[in-house]
């Protein structure tokens, strides 16, 4: 398409194409003419193509924020109207003619606007990639020293929303770009001598558990749930030898996926948008939050991290309900990883009223850089 009409008085791409600064884009001089009709046509049909051929369930916008900007630096001065109005006329087509599906905006710039019915203004995307989620989730992992760990950027990870609504943002540890372009795979950034050690491990691990217990829509990149250390790259295909090699956290992921999806009725909460942190200890490094979707047994989840090296114990953990509380995972468990010390937590706790403290589970361990969820049973509470 690049000079489609033969020629172009300047260089540029001709009549399909900016020919004026809005031609700049990251990738060259090559920023399609979101004004034009025929372009707006070919965008718009290549868009339904993928739902009327391919029976897809959505796409996924890949870097948004040049098409509603030129240099992505200062909106107000440099914006591209009509790449905002284009992607709220196939956004609106596509959810009017496939209302189950899900269009998704790589932007990275928090920018609430994106996820805002079109009828308000908004872009119409369901969802975007949430930048204050990886970012400082990966930094929480793959920092050297625990000391360094910041709680308070682990707590916006796991509260933060869009436009109101967690549901509006992917959350993720590791994707194409995370993992390419010269940087690595987290168990790689967290070890690089050994990819394939406890650290590495236990780390990524942590990491995936944040994605699956925060609310938010989860993302898995390929590999992560076998240890993939490899950098992205379309020439070296996944070592699926790993898949056996790491049988156990393979376990693990799906143990982590079965609840976040309540798949034995015991962790509705996991499903659930409502987050509260019930404790931070920044010197232990110890983050604990309760999920809920309505509340009550089978539905209140407990979620207990450990950022730390060492093993805690005696950790008392405020829950709304009276009744006993199931351990549902323990990532220390030798099931998953036989270098683990599966020194775990009571499988059973009856919560403890504590003066004016509330209801607690007393005497909660987790293992180092490992994590415990606890959950009731719906006959309980």
């Amino acid at each position: 398409m690049w000079q489609f009409d033969g020629w172009s008085e300047n260089g540029l791409g001709g009549i399909y194409f900016y020919n004026d600064w809005r031609a700049n884009t990251p990738w060259g001089d090559c920023r399609p003419d979101y004004g034009r009709g025929e372009v707006r046509s070919y965008i718009r049909n290549n868009a339904l193509m993928w739902f009327e051929e391919y029976g897809i369930d959505g796409l996924r916008w890949d870097m948004t924020l040049f098409i509603r900007t030129c240099g992505g630096n200062d909106p107000d001065q440099d914006s591209i109207e009509e790449g905002w109005s284009l992607m709220q006329w196939v956004n609106q087509e596509i959810h009017e003619r496939y209302p189950r599906a899900i269009t998704i905006s790589e932007d990275l710039r928090d920018e609430e606007g994106l996820v805002q019915s079109v009828e308000s203004g908004g872009a119409g995307f369901n969802a975007q990639w949430d930048a204050s989620f990886v970012h400082p989730v990966r930094q929480l992992v793959i920092t050297p020293s625990d000391d360094d760990r910041s709680l308070e950027d682990a707590c916006r990870a796991v509260l933060n929303q869009y436009d109101g609504d967690a549901f509006k943002r992917v959350i993720y540890s590791e994707s194409h770009d995370e993992v390419a372009n010269g940087k690595a795979r987290v168990p790689t950034e967290v070890d690089a001598d050994d990819a394939q050690g406890y650290f590495a491990k236990k780390r990524s691990v942590l990491a995936a558990a944040m994605v699956l217990t925060s609310p938010g829509v989860p993302m898995l990149f390929q590999g992560q749930e076998f240890l993939e250390d490899e950098y992205f790259r379309d020439a070296v295909p996944l070592d699926w030898s790993k898949a056996e090699t790491f049988s156990g956290l393979l376990d693990l992921y799906r143990d982590l996926i079965a609840l976040r999806r309540n798949q034995s009725g015991v962790s509705a909460g996991l499903l659930g948008a409502r987050t509260e942190v019930v404790f931070i200890n920044h010197q232990q490094k110890l983050l604990g939050y309760r999920r809920w979707l309505e509340g009550g047994a089978g539905d209140d989840v407990i979620v207990l991290l450990n950022f730390s090296n060492q093993a805690h114990e005696g950790i008392d953990l405020a829950v709304p309900e009276a009744g006993q509380w199931h351990l549902r995972l323990d990532s220390d468990s030798q099931q998953y990883d036989a270098s683990f010390a599966d020194q775990s937590s009571d499988p059973v706790k009856e919560a403890v009223e504590k003066g004016g403290l509330g209801r607690l589970l007393e005497g909660v361990r987790v293992s180092p850089y490992g994590f415990v969820i606890y959950s009731q049973d719906v006959s309980e509470g």
